[in-house]
């Protein structure tokens, strides 16, 4: 029987997750160890899994509490998807981290990653989760903490190099992207098979074969003659027609990764690319919008049993079983990419079983896209050493240094936006001196 303790089980995640879990009969009669510090989402997830296991008759057994500290004694997993300073992508924090920027030219679509937005959610959230690794080394030194909240290379980077967690970074955009480019060009998603290596959000398809080891990647490159296709995709497109190779996540997230479609609004406009709805709406008030934790769940079928695209449930069960389970994970570069900076965190191919989570070698990424990945990573460094030292100035160079708000912004400007960022955060960032 194992015990996973969710932290920020009211997230969109959190349910899904859970239900993900008790969905595979290895992992039924599990623990399932729920925390958020909104008792009303902590207590609208804790129903719904109550009333999933009361329908399919599982053993499993539900604790809950707003203290993560009383959960953690005993626990095989943890799952970190937390947000710090309100709503992820709905608070006061969000809408200053995306509108200061603006005022300066410096334009965002998301803003979780790198960039501006990526440094202070990073800088805002490191402090809680830093605590949530001290509290696992204390109360369940053996668990594998499996980390979902954003920006992820940046959080990994912290939880491997501050603490002495067993951990590994999760996101869904190596899978989502393998299977749009399925679609793409009319093949069944469960017949390709793709490695994927580079960083988080800017990992790179290398290779992209069908199941019977044909290459699929011509038919991948055929799509740039395909007006209908190329307009669903219009950034990573043409990344892929410049520099050669696919890369995952969304084009509207890679969009502000790299100088080239975000600078102006000419150059937005020339890829379809819309100003954040902050900036569309600035009298528009964050924590507005309606909460609902089970958007990701949804339909009159959710008390059904299946699993979702999420890797967390198979992890688990490959760390409980010894089946082994192959996945697209964050870690830090112990020579897995052997282009990229020792100690950075990359995306690469990794394998859950009884030893835990183990990474595999990756070998060396064509030298273009392992450039773009660097500049990325500057950010990464440069944004923990400010949490690790407390130093503003590292959080500037963090900014300085974003491809984006290079080309966007001069420095003296970027400096005033960060000292401003840092004022309208308040409380969230009074450690940086």
């Amino acid at each position: 029987m194992a015990k996973i303790v969710i932290i920020g089980a009211g997230s969109a995640f959190g349910p899904k997750l859970a239900r993900d879990m008790l969905s595979i009969e290895s992992l039924a009669d599990s623990v399932i160890a729920l925390c958020d510090i909104n008792k009303t989402a902590l207590d609208e997830t804790s129903d719904f899994l109550t009333a999933f296991i009361a329908h399919n008759k599982l053993t499993a057994r539900i604790e809950k509490h707003t203290d993560y500290r009383k959960l953690l004694s005993g626990a095989d997993v943890v799952v970190t998807s937390i947000a710090v300073g309100g709503q992820a992508y709905d608070s006061e924090s969000y809408k200053a981290e995306i509108a200061i920027p603006a005022k300066y030219g410096v334009r965002q679509n998301v803003g979780d990653t790198v960039g501006v937005g990526g440094v202070f959610r990073f800088l805002r959230t490191a402090p809680v989760m830093h605590d949530i690794c001290r509290a696992v080394e204390e109360l369940c030194p053996d668990a594998m903490l499996l980390n979902y909240t954003n920006p992820m290379a940046m959080l990994t980077w912290m939880h491997s190099t501050m603490s002495s967690v067993k951990n590994v970074g999760l996101c869904h955009s190596v899978q989502h992207t393998a299977n749009e480019l399925a679609k793409y060009i009319g093949v069944p998603p469960a017949d390709v098979m793709a490695t994927v290596a580079g960083i988080n959000h800017q990992a790179w398809i290398l290779e992209y074969k069908h199941i019977n080891g044909n290459d699929l990647y011509p038919a991948v490159r055929d799509c740039l003659n395909k007006p209908d296709i190329l307009a669903k995709d219009r950034i990573r497109f043409e990344m892929m027609r410049h520099f050669g190779y696919f890369i995952t996540e969304s084009s509207r997230h890679n969009a502000e990764y790299v100088p080239y479609f975000m600078r102006t609004k000419a150059a937005m406009d020339a890829y379809a690319l819309e100003e954040h709805r902050f900036i569309k709406n600035p009298s528009e008030k964050a924590g507005e919008r309606p909460r609902d934790v089970f958007r990701w769940i949804g339909g009159k079928d959710k008390l059904t049993k299946t699993t979702s695209e999420e890797y967390a449930s198979r992890i688990v069960e490959g760390i409980v079983t010894g089946s082994p389970f192959v996945f697209g994970g964050n870690v830090m570069n112990t020579g897995l990419i052997e282009n990229l900076p020792a100690q950075s965190c990359v995306e690469v191919p990794c394998i859950a079983d009884r030893h835990g989570v183990r990474p595999v070698y990756a070998g060396k990424l064509p030298p273009q896209c392992a450039a773009i990945n660097m500049t990325n990573i500057a950010v990464q460094e440069l944004a923990v050493e400010a949490f690790r030292t407390k130093k503003k100035e590292s959080a500037f160079l963090a900014c300085a240094l974003d491809p984006l708000t290079a080309a966007s912004a001069t420095l003296d400007d970027i400096r005033k936006m960060t000292d401003e960022i840092i004022a309208a955060e308040g409380g969230l960032l009074d450690y940086l001196r």
